[in-house]
Parts: structure tokens; C-alpha cells; sequence
């Protein structure tokens, strides 16, 4: 069998067994180990938003109530979003694509790697300067939008905003700088036979991404430098009385923002796309089409923060504009969940716990999806936007997608980490508890918010039925804390005494799964060839090849 060493590879052979204990994940420039690390924080960081979000609910579960006081309910709120935003979903999914994107593409590591540790370190150092806050002098307490001029020092003068903008710097400038490394290994150190059409569609999603975190970071950062002169050094550009603009914050920061919303759910897009075809039997239905898709809805997503402001009174035209633009990216998303449900139709479907979480995926975001779309339609926004309607779509799209998604991928791609398996019978609990509790205490906030009751809200009063589905949606916020203990025991048990794994326990076909469980050091010895996009199964079934295939349809 004819192989070609990996990029890099003649280097990659140690002399001897790398250094082992905690100075060797500290000092470590592998891009696996620097994965794990990623992952890990923004599960520490889950862990503090789910006790963050269970206190709101608490709060929220009886009208009038006075569990909480305002403020500390609002700084809880603000670090909530913060967190689960910055530190939790950005995170797992960089820390995926990290790990993955240089197995999958055959390299040894990434292009830089003591960039790949820079970046990482920065993030863990804005988290810590967004957490230090509480102690001193209390959390930001503005929103995680942080809208002007209530972010400014007329309003909050004290110095959690402050930490608030230099924190979330920190964080943008180690994932803009993550991103930029992610292009050039993916441009640069592909296995030879590896082309652009031939990349897993995880490395597809993830290199899209990329471009869009380049062209989308930079502008809440240059917002939040306007911001910290604006308290700092008593600026104006956001100060109405001064001269300033506050609708400019919302711009900058919408502007960044719905980009944000598809930064956080590509690529659990190409955890979907790489889950289901393996567990389906099948190889995806129109790559072409789903890889063409990504990059029109990363097109697209640049054009639509006019939507989160049509209740500011934007004017006709760009009410128009922003409305079909917001409608228009429904269709690639769309694509992407016939193109998933084509691959599953007439399979051999394994439901493995990875393949229930795909599936949950499609169903919640697609919920998710459907209510988005119906902020385009602009008296439906007047109405809607600043209810509890929106916060179940926005729970739909990053819980019931991103998370859904990434648990999808941790119950995959975990077997190739630490070479054992996950329990398959705790998965399912944790999978059935998530999503009975997910639906719980989302699904019932669409009533709420078209009943009218209104979002950031401290405590509200004795309304007829507010009671009671507040009550339910808390009911199933204490249902995900089971699922999530669930599975924190379940990656316990299964890292000390989890089956093993073996190189290839799914019969997937990507090029990950052609070294060892967990991979060596130096990723690989020799690649495997690669002359289609499926290359373990072309090697096991040549005269079905990819390759072969793309003859036939050529000829």
C-alpha cells in the first residue's frame, strides 16, 4: 500500500517520550493537547453559566419573587450571555476545530503552532479579567449587548464594565488570531491529494469560519476601544448629549453580532456533517451543495444585524433591505437540513448516543430556524423582540444547534482523544434528560413572550398563566442540571475505565481515524493516500472509490 508521509512528518519523530504532568499542558504548543485544553475550560465555564442561569430561573420561577435582588440579577444575566457566548460555545467549537482540522487535512500540527498557544492563553486570561469582576466591586451589570450610553460611566460607574470590554478584547484578539491560523493550515499543509473539494466537511466548515471570524472580530473590537476611550478618557462617540450616537454601539455591535450567531453554529454544521454519514451508512448527499451553502450563509450573515434593530425605527428602506436579506440566508441553512435528512433517508442508521444528538439537532434548530425567521417580518418583530419569544429562538438556534451539536461531537470524536469509548447507556439518559429538559424550558418561553411578557425582566407580576409556565420553564432548567451531571460522570467513568476504543471504532472514513486512539505525538507515520473525499473507505473498498466514482460521473 503505497503512503506518503504527513507535512512535516521527516521533523515530527521524537527523540524520546515528551515530558509528562501539568508543565507539559502549560508549556505544550500540540495542537492536540491545546484542543483538549480548550474544551475543557469552556466546560468549567458551562459549568459556571448553568449555575449563572439556574439562579435566574430560580428567580423567575414565582411572580413578585425576591430570591434575588435587581442588581445581582442583572449582573448574573450579564455574565450569563458573556459566558455561554465567549466562553463556553466559541470555545468547545475552537477547541474541535483545533484538535481535528490538522488530523483531518493529514498535517503534523498547526502552521504556528506557539500562535495556537498564544491564542489559547489570551482567551483563558479574558475570562479571568471578565470573572475577576465580582471581585472587585461587582460583575458588569449592563447586558452582555452592553448597549450606550447604559454602558457608559453616567450609568455605570462602576469598573465591571470595564473589565467587561477589556476581557472580551482579550478573548477577540486570541480568537482572531486562532482564526487566521486555521486558514493557513488548511491553505498550506494538506496531505497531498487533499484539495479544497476534497476536505472533510468539519475542515470545510471550520475554514469558512475562519474567514468570517477575520471579517466579523475586528468590529466589536474597534467598537469596544470607542467604549474605553468613551469611559476612560471621557470620549464621546456613544454619548447622544456630547454629540455621539448610541444607535452606532448597536450597529458595531450587530454588526458583529449576527455573524457571531453563525460563527457559533458552523461548525457544529460540519459536526452534523460529519456524524450522520458515518452513522447513516451513507456519504453525505451533495457536498457540493453543502459545502457551497456555507460559504453563502457566510455571505450572507454580514448582511443582516439590521434585523435586531427594527424596532429602532431604521427607516422604510432599510427595513426592506435587512428583512430580505434575514429571510434570504434561511435558504443555504435550509439546503444544509435536506441535504442531512437526504443522508439519513433509506440508510442503515446506527442510533449511536452521537447519532440521537444529531438528530435532536435537526429537529431543535430547525425550530430554532423557523421562529428567526419569523423576526424578518417587521411588524412580527415590533411585537416580539423584546419578549420572551426571542429568548426561546435564541435558546433554539445556540442550545438546542451549537450544543446539541458539540455533544454530537464530543460522543464521536471522544474515542479518538483519550482511545476509550463513552457509555452508550449513560449517553442515552444524558440525551433524553437534555432533551426533555431543553424543551421544557425553552419551548414554553415562545408562549410567554407572544402572552407578553418582556425579556431582562428582574420578577414580574401575577399574571394569568406567567406563573405557572415560568414554573415549568424552571422545572426543566433543573432537568438539564441532572442531564449535565449525567454526563460529567459519564466522561468520568469512561476516561478511567471507558472499553477501548481501538483506531476506528465507528467505521468512519476521514483521515483522523487512520492513526492511533489517541494519536501520537506527531499525528501520523505515513498518511494514508488520498484520492477522494472518503479516504479510509477507498482504501478498503478500491474498486468503490471516490475517485472511481468521479470517473464514471465525468464519463
Amino acid at each position: 500500500m503505497n503512503q506518503v508521509m504527513a507535512p512535516g512528518a521527516e521533523a515530527a519523530l521524537p527523540a524520546s517520550e515528551p515530558h509528562e504532568g501539568l508543565l507539559s499542558w502549560v508549556a505544550s504548543v500540540d495542537h492536540k493537547q491545546i484542543g483538549i485544553m480548550y474544551m475543557l475550560g469552556a466546560l468549567v465555564f458551562f459549568g459556571i453559566g448553568g449555575i449563572e442561569a439556574l439562579l435566574m430561573r430560580i428567580q423567575l420561577a414565582v411572580p413578585n419573587n425576591h430570591f434575588l435582588p435587581p442588581d445581582a440579577y442583572n449582573q448574573l444575566f450579564t455574565m450569563h450571555g458573556t459566558t455561554m457566548i465567549f466562553l463556553v460555545v466559541m470555545p468547545m467549537l475552537t477547541g474541535f476545530t483545533i484538535y481535528l482540522v490538522p488530523l483531518m487535512i493529514g498535517a503534523r500540527d498547526m502552521a504556528f503552532p506557539r500562535l495556537n498557544a498564544l491564542s489559547f492563553w489570551i482567551q483563558i486570561f479574558g475570562g479571568i479579567v471578565l470573572y475577576f469582576s465580582f471581585f472587585d466591586g461587582g460583575a458588569p451589570d449592563n447586558g452582555w449587548f452592553s448597549y450606550a450610553p447604559l454602558s457608559e460611566n453616567a450609568f455605570s460607574s462602576l469598573p465591571g464594565q470595564n473589565y467587561w470590554l477589556l476581557g472580551l478584547a482579550a478573548i477577540g484578539i486570541g480568537s482572531l488570531s486562532g482564526a487566521i491560523n486555521v486558514i493557513v493550515t488548511v491553505l498550506d499543509l494538506r496531505a497531498p491529494g487533499m484539495s479544497l473539494r476534497r476536505l472533510p466537511l468539519f475542515a470545510w466548515m471550520a475554514f469558512v469560519n475562519s474567514w468570517l471570524m477575520v471579517m466579523a472580530l475586528p468590529v466589536l473590537n474597534g467598537a469596544i476601544v470607542m467604549l474605553l476611550i468613551d469611559r476612560l478618557l471621557n470620549g464621546n462617540f456613544f454619548t447622544p448629549a456630547s454629540g455621539g450616537s448610541a444607535l452606532l454601539w448597536q450597529h458595531f455591535f450587530w454588526a458583529f453580532g449576527h455573524p457571531e450567531v453563525y460563527i457559533m453554529i458552523l461548525p457544529a454544521f460540519g459536526i452534523i456533517s460529519e456524524v450522520i454519514p458515518v452513522f447513516s451508512g451513507k456519504p453525505i448527499f451533495g457536498y457540493g451543495f453543502v459545502a457551497a451553502s456555507t460559504v453563502a450563509i457566510a455571505f450572507l450573515s454580514l448582511a443582516v444585524w439590521g434585523h435586531h434593530m427594527f424596532a429602532v425605527g431604521l427607516g422604510h428602506l432599510s427595513e426592506v433591505f435587512f428583512g430580505a436579506a434575514s429571510m434570504a440566508i434561511a435558504v443555504p441553512t435550509g439546503v444544509k437540513i435536506f441535504n442531512w435528512s437526504a443522508t439519513m433517508y433509506g440508510g442503515r442508521i446506527r442510533f449511536t448516543t452521537s447519532m440521537m444528538f444529531a438528530v435532536g439537532f435537526l429537529l431543535m434548530f430547525t425550530i430554532g430556524g423557523l421562529s428567526g425567521v419569523s423576526f424578518a417580518v417587521v411588524p412580527l418583530d415590533w411585537q416580539l423582540t423584546d419578549s420572551y419569544y426571542l429568548v426561546a429562538h435564541l435558546h433554539y438556534v445556540l442550545f438546542g444547534g451549537s450544543i446539541f451539536g458539540i455533544f454530537a461531537g464530543i460522543y464521536y470524536w471522544f474515542p479518538k482523544i483519550t482511545g476509550r469509548m463513552l457509555s452508550e447507556s449513560w449517553g442515552k439518559w444524558h440525551f433524553w434528560l437534555t432533551l426533555i429538559g431543553f424543551n421544557m424550558t425553552f419551548l414554553i418561553q415562545h408562549l410567554l413572550g407572544m402572552m407578553g411578557m418582556p425579556r431582562r425582566v428582574w420578577t414580574y407580576p401575577a399574571l394569568p398563566d406567567w406563573a405557572a409556565f415560568n414554573l415549568i420553564s424552571t422545572i426543566g432548567a433543573f432537568l438539564l442540571l441532572l442531564a449535565t451531571l449525567v454526563f460529567i460522570w459519564n466522561l468520568f467513568i469512561s476516561v478511567q475505565n471507558g472499553a477501548p476504543a481501538g483506531d476506528n471504532p465507528w467505521d468512519a472514513w476521514t483521515l483522523e481515524w487512520a492513526t492511533t486512539s489517541p494519536p501520537a505525538v506527531y499525528n501520523f507515520d505515513r498518511v494514508p493516500p488520498v484520492h477522494g473525499r472518503r479516504p479510509l473507505w477507498d482504501l478498503a473498498h478500491p474498486e468503490m472509490a471516490d475517485e472511481a466514482m468521479e470517473r464514471a460521473a465525468r464519463s
